[in-house]
């Protein structure tokens, strides 16, 4: 008895640590821990009646039961009869039919949501309504945060839809299961057990995205293999595509351009020859016959070594065109990358534009150009990409970086909705002031039914999914601002941090107030002023502003910095490259001239003295270094805020983050010594009061290899 005792107590242990390894993310469903509004909510909440019978409709039945089960640590049931203090489910037509009508829900497209209490035959009721299924499951997902974030269900009246229609995450996965810039593990596909094998992980990564309405998913690598365009593979796809569809997640692929060639056998993948055009429309039928809702592809062309129409005397257009066309009668859209650059040009900065803007409208109704956040590839910081403000006729989807490739990659806690919102928020001036990215993204601007965002996935086969606990706060971010891009990352990060960890506001203002800085902290001690692309060459992973031995100069750190004696800084001016003039003039002028550029981009548009006086007063040799050091204090200071907290959330959690914590504090202190060193060797001056002195010489940095960093 005693001994089954003692095993039963382990088996406890084991189960309660497992349940708080970070699998449910966002989605834990533990009992509200304020028992007065736990108290309120059983009250409020009395039995579930659904009308309508779909597998989406199923999965959100299956959610909502789930989440108020363990929310309010109560069985709660389903009921076909309507009494008080019941929860309420079904479209505008099916509540219709027992009187309920909202005039609003008109406006609402076909993924908004209401949710509002309301009074049907007398009974007072908590409606959530849609006009299709796919909005009852998110406005299901939007209830259970309300519970989750201990918000008041009196007075309830909330109407959302999307601002994008299209919310994708891109994951870089290839077939073996590595993961190009992966940080957390090897890829959730397991192709070779599929279709046959369908791991839980599938359906709890379906329920994920639909929680924070990402509604589509590019399973493949930019770096595309052609395989996976065969009929083996189209049916793993499929299995993974049925999944998802209860979801509302819809599943496209990367289409590798020379495909005709490596599997269809032909001697061309020429957009223009008439056997190529014929087999790519063989081939989407093909595809469309094992996924009726297939989304459509995602192409890298004529990129870093990837094939396209240029190596047949073709533009980006006749490619596109060539699969759009393939596409169309089926309902698909073809996103095509803008991330392209050749070592002819004199800045990589200025390739995008100069090979997409002369295209503008030449491309299909359904073709997307999908363009990075920034010009060159997602730095830290970057201002937008000019293309934002240049392409009225053509539909241009946003890529971000969810995975932390230049961010510190697995070990350093960097929250990106700032980063986002930093973008999402600058003026393009396209068609006059407030001419935001977001409204160019979202089609408001030029009137595009066609819009997206797309961030590219961080997650991995990892318990936790994203390696860095905090990684999942990116995956969230990305999800609540492609759904609606006004949200404040405040708000975002307070949302997460309720959900993830608990509701105490002791623990919330701690954290919120950490993961608000993490991005400029982590700007600081990498790439202040507008350095940028100084990490090491092929895995990104720490500094190396020395490098200088890849064959194409762009590929090197020392062609962003350009330090010299007389200072540092890339001139984009028009004594420069003159990229600026890319930008619409109204932004031309906030980063020329020099005396008023904003100097978190300084150094992006100019070459520098190192003498230079800045706002502060100090030289740009000081303030470089003063930056240094203030992105060292602040990881110390965040790991003082972390140990305070020792105690508001489960151990296994805590410590988790504590010691990646102190190796973000190590890394931060490699990346100050290292880039100050080496910059010191052109300035000549000292290091100014108050800034540590490294503790290893230049050359030990310069000697550093990590030849199996991840991702690479």
């Amino acid at each position: 008895m005693k001994k089954a005792s003692i095993f039963i107590a382990l088996l406890f242990y084991v189960c309660s640590v497992h349940a708080e390894d970070g699998y449910d993310l966002w989605l834990r469903y533990k009992p509200v821990t304020n028992q007065p509004l736990r108290a309120s909510y059983k009250q409020q909440v009395q039995s579930i009646s659904f009308r309508g019978n779909s597998a989406m409709i199923d999965a959100a039945k299956r959610e909502l039961q789930n989440g108020l089960n363990g929310l309010l640590d109560k069985k709660i049931s389903f009921t076909n009869t309507i009494t008080s203090n019941t929860i309420l489910v079904g479209t505008t037509t099916s509540l219709a039919a027992i009187g309920f009508t909202d005039n609003r829900l008109q406006q609402s497209g076909d993924e908004g949501f209401l949710i509002r209490q309301a009074t049907i035959a007398g009974k007072k009721l908590i409606v959530i309504t849609a006009n299709t299924d796919r909005g009852i499951l998110y406005g299901v997902f939007h209830f259970l945060r309300l519970i989750q974030t201990g918000q008041q269900l009196t007075a309830l009246n909330i109407e959302s839809s999307p601002r994008i229609a299209r919310r994708i995450l891109n994951h870089w996965d290839n077939l073996d299961r590595h993961v190009e810039r992966g940080y957390a593990g090897i890829s959730l596909w397991n192709w070779h057990t599929l279709p046959g094998y369908i791991d839980q992980r599938y359906i709890d990564y379906a329920r994920a995205c639909a929680s924070i309405g990402i509604n589509g998913t590019v399973l493949t690598n930019v770096n595309a293999n052609a395989l996976v365009l065969t009929a083996a593979y189209l049916e793993k796809v499929k299995a993974l595509a049925d999944i998802f569809r209860p979801y509302g997640i819809r599943v496209y692929l990367t289409a590798r351009f020379s495909a005709p060639v490596e599997i269809g056998k032909l001697r061309t993948a020429d957009p223009l020859n008439d056997t190529v055009r014929r087999w790519w429309t063989e081939k989407v039928n093909e595809i469309y016959k094992f996924i009726p809702d297939f989304g459509g592809f995602l192409v890298k062309a004529n990129s870093e070594g990837q094939p396209g129409p240029q190596s047949y005397g073709r533009n980006h257009a006749d490619g596109a065109n060539m699969m759009a066309d393939a596409l169309s009668p089926h309902g698909g859209i073809v996103m095509w990358r803008a991330f392209v650059y050749n070592p002819e040009s004199n800045d990589r900065f200025k390739q995008a534009y100069e090979e997409f803007k002369p295209l503008d409208g030449k491309f299909r109704s359904n073709v997307m150009v999908q363009v990075k956040n920034g010009p060159i590839d997602f730095q830290p910081r970057e201002p937008f990409s000019p293309l934002f403000g240049a392409m009225p006729q053509t539909p241009l989807a946003m890529e971000f970086q969810l995975t932390q490739e230049y961010l510190g990659q697995g070990t350093n806690l960097v929250y990106q909705a700032p980063l986002y919102k930093e973008v999402l928020d600058a003026d393009t001036y396209a068609t006059g002031k407030g001419t935001t990215v977001a409204k160019v993204v979202d089609g408001t601007v030029y009137r595009h039914a066609l819009n997206a965002i797309a961030g590219v996935a961080n997650t991995g086969n990892e318990r936790n999914w994203t390696g860095h606990l905090f990684g999942q706060a990116n995956w969230y971010a990305f999800g609540r601002l492609a759904w609606d891009h006004t949200l404040s990352s405040e708000l975002i990060a307070r949302e997460w941090i309720q959900q993830t960890f608990t509701t105490n506001n002791v623990f919330i203002t701690a954290v919120s107030k950490m993961m608000l800085q993490s991005h400029e902290t982590l700007v600081n001690y990498m790439t202040p002023l507008g350095l940028h692309h100084i990490m090491g060459n092929g895995h990104h992973y720490g500094p190396a502003p020395w490098s200088d031995n890849l064959p194409r100069p762009d590929w090197n750190p020392v062609y962003y910095h350009k330090a010299d004696g007389s200072g540092i800084g890339f001139d984009r001016t028009t004594t420069g490259t003159n990229a600026l003039q890319q930008y619409n003039p109204e932004v031309q002028k906030q980063f020329d001239p020099l005396s008023s550029c904003d100097e978190k981009y300084l150094l992006w548009f100019h070459h520098v003295s190192w003498g230079h006086k800045m706002k502060s007063g100090k030289s740009l040799w000081e303030e470089l270094c003063n930056h240094y050091q203030a992105g060292v204090d602040s990881v110390r200071l965040m790991q003082r805020q972390w140990d305070k907290l020792f105690g508001y959330i489960d151990e296994e959690r805590f410590r988790h983050v504590k010691m990646l914590l102190a190796v973000q504090e190590s890394e931060a202190v490699w990346w100050r010594d290292a880039c100050l060193l080496y910059f010191q060797s052109f300035s000549k001056m000292p290091l100014p009061a108050g800034v540590e002195k490294p503790a290893y010489t230049l050359d030990y940095y310069k000697q550093l290899k990590f030849p199996y960093a991840p991702g690479n």
